[in-house]
């Protein structure tokens, strides 16, 4: 069931810009039962599955008799952090056979109800939200586990997508954090074409057609964000700064936003400048962006800051002066120069103007990742539930009780300072409100266009 409208005046002092926006907040449901199923040896833990886990990406479709319409979109599916293995990062895949999927929102009266369930798929069938191998263009070289701590499969073709756009022919655009990837797809969720970094001599890849230097995504942060410009060219935001040669993730002063046209294969790319309020650069992430012409979008920009404080704001970012980053790349990379020297360099980023800070809005959930624009002065919001699913760690070793203390073997079993323990990884339900999947509607004081 979703929330009457909220007028926020009563949250923040009157004087300020918040205490002139309205908010409907809803609580998205789903009317015909959907539920994720988990794996058999956690159907004790989970007898009724888990929630979807829509709004990972949203855009706005229509407007029909007082009921606005929406698609969204899931990540990989549910998975929750768990120790290395060996050197290399993990996850516990809850559902292996999980396929990201687009669903219909309909927002009318106080619901908003998530229907018609349309599954990723391709001329082989429906694809998975696993992993990509080692040594393949946009591997994350993530290990992936099942509940018990045994290793999974990789898979060539899988996808974690995050955003989604109207492609203008009744299909979408999606866009991926493991390659990173655009996805063309069909109303169906059929994929009619994908596009990735280019690969260097001897790697392999499943996509090409975009920048090289994008490969150099922090892992599982490729594009977070899609959007459609008016002109028919596709914007993937890049969600945190790149790592070039595993060196820059901290040094850089924007994230990349990638414009590809379709129609000509011409690729360029922008740099957006990040907030200054973090610990290390790489902690902002971009959340979802939305056209407003061909040359302005609404992003949302999140991260913790240097006092743990969780940030979500929704810039305007206007592109018309800032420089195409392309042909500098065959120098030093600019993730590497301060502002300054992008300025002596002739570079010059997007500009931004603040929008919306939802958290002064009352907004509580962590990842604001699905952003519609409905018209020039009412945005939506959408937030990614992680499935409602987390995991923690079961009995510890004596001063040993975060999961970074430990190692896991892929055949089950935990090491503590490289010894076998008893301890091992418990995955269990968050509480409301991490696990609702929310959108809110909101009604701005002025014209963002």
């Amino acid at each position: 069931m979703g929330f009457k409208p909220l007028l926020l005046a009563g949250f923040i002092p009157f004087c300020s810009l918040a205490a002139q926006l309205q908010v409907d907040r809803y609580v998205v449901s789903f009317p015909g039962g959907e539920r994720v199923a988990v794996s058999e040896a956690l159907q004790h833990t989970f007898p009724n599955g888990l929630p979807p886990g829509v709004g990972s990406g949203l855009t706005f479709t229509g407007k029909q008799q007082g009921e606005l319409t929406f698609a969204t979109v899931t990540d990989r599916g549910p998975n929750a952090d768990s120790p290395d293995v060996g050197e290399m990062a993990s996850k516990i895949f809850a559902s292996p056979d999980f396929t990201p999927f687009i669903m219909t929102i309909r927002l009318s009266g106080n619901n908003a109800l998530a229907t018609e369930e349309r599954p990723i798929h391709d001329d082989k069938g429906n694809i998975s939200g696993l992993p990509l191998p080692q040594g393949m263009v946009g591997s994350t070289n993530e290990v992936a586990l099942n509940s018990q701590l045994k290793t999974l499969n990789s898979d060539s073709g899988g996808l974690d997508t995050e955003g989604i756009t109207p492609d203008g022919k009744g299909g979408f655009w999606l866009c991926d954090e493991y390659g990173p990837f655009l996805i063309h797809v069909d109303g169906e969720g059929k994929i009619l074409a994908k596009y990735g970094p280019e690969p260097a001599a001897g790697e392999q890849s499943m996509a090409r057609g975009l920048p090289a230097i994008i490969k150099w995504r922090q892992p599982n942060r490729g594009f977070e964000g899609v959007t459609r410009l008016p002109d028919g060219k596709i914007l993937g935001a890049v969600q945190s700064t790149l790592n070039i040669d595993g060196k820059s993730k901290n040094k850089a002063a924007f994230t990349r936003l990638v414009v590809l046209d379709p129609v000509t294969g011409k690729t360029a790319m922008y740099g957006y400048p990040i907030d200054t309020h973090y610990k290390k650069a790489a902690d902002a992430k971009i959340g979802d962006v939305v056209a407003l012409n061909n040359h302005e979008v609404l992003l949302i920009e999140q991260g913790k800051d240097k006092d743990k404080v969780m940030h979500n704001r929704i810039y305007k970012v206007d592109l018309r002066h800032a420089t195409d980053l392309t042909p500098f790349d065959s120098q030093t990379s600019p993730e590497f120069n301060t502002p300054e020297e992008l300025t002596s360099r002739g570079i010059k980023l997007a500009t931004k103007t603040e929008i919306v800070d939802l958290p002064k809005l009352g907004w509580q959930q962590e990842k604001a990742e699905g952003l519609a624009l409905i018209d020039d002065r009412t945005l939506a919001v959408t937030n990614d539930n992680d499935f409602g699913l987390k995991s923690s760690l079961a009995n510890p070793v004596d001063g040993a009780k975060k999961l970074d203390d430990y190692r896991a073997d892929g055949k089950g079993s935990l090491t503590y300072n490289g010894q076998p323990v008893n301890s091992t990884v418990a995955l269990s339900a968050l509480n409301p409100p991490e696990s609702l999947s929310e959108i809110w509607v909101i009604h701005l004081a002025k014209p963002v266009k």
